[in-house]
């Protein structure tokens, strides 16, 4: 009898991949590819989307010919402030444009000025002006810079959604990718923001269904359910909905470090949006209030001043030990923690990229200034979505939960919060498939998919 799995597409902005996974959720096959970017009609890197569509019916196929399993469901999660657009053929016509991509200034006044201005405009959407990465104004953007080429949209997909349509033929809309930094939804109506309808856009988006909904698909030798896909950073946020349900907050690390706390249903204030913050969608439709810190790239870039200067390698700082002598020493002082988050203007660039490393003993003494200087950013980052709810547990996730002195370090500024590494074999894919479990799996949700490391709090050390 052939073994029942789900197939899961998690399309990233540089790696795609397709899992399969049994019924407990272990990885049973996987496969990745990097695809080549291609560029607009600007000259503009973007995603080439033939190049993802055979991707994903090639990488579906080649499943489906294993022969010694039988996939009963897929689903998709993918990264957002994407838009596929289709004609009424059905047929992408246009580019994926980058997130990336820059937004014209004259444009962007004319849309806040329209609508409300920027601050205002920012807390009914629950999205900082982000110019591209608010994927509903690279809509308005061709509206008002390709009317003709406008006029032939017959339907706006977000990624996530458009995977779906390549297995499933169907048109969805979902939450956790209208919800997410788009400037399309007012969180406090709870709908399209007038805007949307006002452009002409509202007819253009296919009909929002819950992310748990899923479609029936039959060939000719196989029958199976399909989801109809999620936002990437909504999807690793569900296994820990899944398994705990004490307040808690999930920093999740890479080359940006988020704090998602899924427990603080307050509208965004303007603080809180002038330093990043900005709120997801739980699979639900709960919003996820969150804080940005692009300290992974920070992390990067002076770990490289930091290995050419002391002529070591950059690889020695992923395994570096702990040293609390060090840090009780960097303290001393103007430099000490407490005196550097009062600064107003701390998450505003990088604190460590000025200073001048021959004032330091050696390197290992240049990397816990860094680790200090990021863990202060940190501190107020995170403490702007946690402050006013009863988290009780801080977990975090990706690249800085194997970093000892980060994690170390992040336990002593949170000294009344239970702070844990947590690692869990592809997070976003399970929680894809975590989404539309009970479609599928008959088998009860498994309660070890998250393994915890605890660090306890050292209140003397900063």
């Amino acid at each position: 009898m052939k073994q029942s799995i789900i197939a899961i597409f998690d399309i990233g902005k540089t790696n795609k991949k397709l899992f399969l996974f049994d019924q407990n959720y272990k990885i049973i096959f996987e496969h990745s590819e990097r695809l080549p970017e291609i560029v607009d009609e600007d000259g503009e890197k973007c995603e080439g989307v033939e190049n993802l569509k055979s991707f994903v019916l090639d990488s579906f196929s080649g499943a489906l010919g294993l022969g010694e399993f039988d996939i009963k469901a897929i689903n998709f999660s993918g990264y957002g402030a994407s838009l596929v657009y289709l004609n009424k053929e059905l047929r992408p016509f246009l580019p994926l444009y980058s997130y990336l991509k820059e937004y014209p200034d004259a444009l962007k006044k004319q849309f806040y000025d329209t609508y409300g201005g920027e601050e205002e405009f920012s807390f009914r959407t629950a999205s900082p002006v982000l110019g591209s990465l608010n994927s509903g104004m690279q809509l308005y953007r061709i509206k008002y810079e390709k009317p003709d080429l406008f006029k032939e949209i017959k339907w706006v997909l977000h990624l996530p959604q458009y995977l779906s349509f390549l297995i499933s033929g169907k048109v969805y809309s979902d939450i956790t990718s209208i919800g997410c930094h788009t400037n399309l939804w007012d969180f406090t109506k709870n709908e399209y923001h007038y805007w949307v309808k006002q452009e002409g856009i509202l007819e253009k988006l296919a009909p929002i269904v819950p992310c748990t909904k899923v479609t029936s698909v039959s060939d000719e030798e196989n029958d199976y359910l399909v989801g109809i896909g999620l936002h990437d950073s909504s999807a690793a946020l569900i296994p820990y909905l899944v398994n705990f349900h004490e307040p808690f907050i999930l920093i999740s690390t890479g080359t940006w470090c988020i704090s998602l706390n899924p427990f603080n249903h307050s509208p965004l204030t303007k603080e809180e949006l002038e330093n990043d913050c900005l709120c997801y969608m739980t699979y639900k439709g709960d919003p996820v209030k969150a804080s940005r810190l692009f300290a992974g790239n920070e992390h990067e870039q002076q770990v490289k001043r930091i290995s050419e200067h002391f002529n070591q390698k950059p690889e020695k700082y992923r395994t570096i030990e702990f040293n609390p002598e060090i840090i009780v020493q960097l303290q001393k002082g103007n430099e000490s923690f407490k005196k550097a988050v009062q600064n107003k203007n701390i998450l505003k660039g990088s604190l460590f990229a000025a200073r001048n490393l021959s004032e330091f003993a050696d390197d290992e003494e240049a990397y816990h200034r860094l680790m200090l200087d990021i863990i202060a950013q940190q501190y107020i980052s995170t403490q702007l979505v946690l402050k006013g709810t009863e988290v009780k547990k801080i977990f975090v996730d990706g690249g800085f939960s194997k970093n000892v002195i980060y994690m170390k370090l992040l336990a002593a500024v949170f000294p009344e919060v239970e702070v844990f590494a947590a690692s869990m074999a592809q997070a976003t894919a399970i929680g894809a498939a975590l989404c539309i479990h009970e479609s599928w799996n008959q088998k009860a949700l498994p309660n070890d998919l998250i393994e915890l490391k605890y660090f306890s709090s050292n209140d003397d050390l900063l």
